[in-house]
C-alpha cells in the first residue's frame, strides 16, 4: 500500500510538471499575472477613495452583459462577452450616479440595490438560458466564480493588452489620479480635469473588471481588485510603493491560485485566488510594522 501510494503521488507530481510546462498554461500564468498586478494598481485609488464597493457592484452587474451578450449574437468569443460585460457595467455606473444626484439615496443605499439587481438579472437570464439546452452556452456559468482552464490563447492576449493599457494609463495620468485619491478641491484648484480624470479612473476600474470576470470570476472580481490595496496599504503610507506592492500581491496571489486550480481538477481559479491573497492580507494585517496587530499590542503593552 506504501509503495502504491508513493508511486501515484509521483504520477501526479509529474503531471503537475507536464501541465506547468505546457505553453497554455505558462500563456494563461502571464495573462493572470498581468491581471494580478492591474488589478492591484487600479485598487489602490479605489481603496483610497473609500469607495471599496463600488468594484463589488460593477462586477456584480457585469454578468447580465455576458449573458445579454450571447443571446443576441450566439457568440462566445471573449471580444463579444467583454463588450457586453462592459456596457452593463457602465449602465450600472450611471444608474448609481444619477440614483445619488436625483434622489435622497446615499451612495451605499444605490450601489446595493443596483448591485443586486443587475446580478440576479443575470442569474435569471443565466438559468434561462441554460434551459434552452443550447450547447454553445456551455461554459458561461464559469463567469461566476471563473476557470482558467477554459482560457484560450487569444482570450490571454486580449487579458494581457487591457492590463498593460491600465498600468500605461496609470503612469501617464499618475498625478491626476493622485490628487483626485485625497483632495478634489484641491485639483481643482490646480485646474486638473476633475471630470476627466475621475472617468479615466472609473475606466480603470472597469477595464480591470470585465478583463478578470473570465479568470476570477463577477463575484469575487472585486476581492482581487480590493485587497492587493488593503494589504498594501498595512505596510506604507507612501502613494508609489503602495502601488508596487499592491501589484506585487495581486500577482503572486493570481499566479498562485492559477497554478493551484490547474493542477486540482474541477477547483474554480477564483476562490483559489482568492483564498491566498486572503493569506497575504491576514499577514499584513498581523505582521505590517506601525500597523499590524502584533504592533499594536507592542506598543500597548510598552512602559
Amino acid at each position: 500500500l506504501y509503495r502504491r501510494s508513493h508511486r501515484a503521488h509521483l504520477r501526479q507530481g509529474e503531471d503537475c510538471m507536464t501541465i506547468l510546462q505546457s505553453y497554455t498554461t505558462q500563456m494563461v500564468l502571464l495573462g493572470t499575472a498581468l491581471l494580478g498586478l492591474a488589478s492591484g494598481i487600479a485598487g489602490t485609488f479605489a481603496v483610497l477613495r473609500k469607495e471599496s464597493l463600488i468594484g463589488d457592484g460593477l462586477s456584480h452587474a457585469a454578468l447580465p452583459g455576458v449573458v445579454i451578450a450571447f443571446l443576441l449574437t450566439g457568440i462566445k468569443d471573449i471580444e463579444v462577452l467583454i463588450i457586453g460585460a462592459a456596457l452593463s457595467s457602465i449602465t450600472a455606473a450611471w444608474l448609481i450616479t444619477i440614483t445619488v444626484e436625483n434622489s435622497k439615496i446615499k451612495f451605499d443605499g444605490a450601489l446595493a440595490t443596483i448591485l443586486s439587481a443587475f446580478f440576479g438579472l443575470g442569474m435569471v437570464l443565466l438559468t434561462y438560458l441554460q434551459s434552452l439546452n443550447n450547447a454553445g452556452q456551455a461554459g458561461l456559468s464559469k463567469f461566476i466564480f471563473g476557470q482558467a482552464a477554459t482560457i484560450l490563447a487569444r482570450d490571454v492576449y486580449i487579458t494581457s493588452a487591457a492590463a498593460l493599457i491600465i498600468i500605461v494609463l496609470t503612469a501617464l495620468f499618475w498625478k491626476e489620479l493622485k490628487l483626485i485619491s485625497f483632495d478634489v478641491e484641491y485639483a481643482k484648484t490646480l485646474q486638473i480635469p476633475v471630470t476627466f480624470t475621475l472617468i479615466l479612473y472609473r475606466s480603470l476600474l472597469i477595464m480591470t473588471i470585465i478583463i478578470g470576470i473570465q479568470s476570477v470570476g463577477a463575484i469575487l472580481i472585486s476581492s482581487l481588485l480590493i485587497a492587493p490595496a488593503v494589504g498594501a496599504r498595512q505596510w506604507t503610507n507612501k502613494l508609489g510603493t503602495m502601488c508596487i506592492l499592491a501589484g506585487c500581491f495581486g500577482m503572486v496571489s493570481a499566479i498562485g491560485g492559477t497554478i493551484w486550480s490547474t493542477t486540482v481538477q474541477k477547483l474554480p481559479t477564483g476562490p483559489a485566488i482568492i483564498v491566498i491573497l486572503s493569506v497575504i492580507v491576514l499577514l499584513s494585517l498581523i505582521f505590517a510594522p506601525n500597523r499590524g496587530i502584533l504592533w499594536q499590542f507592542r506598543k500597548r503593552g510598552a512602559p
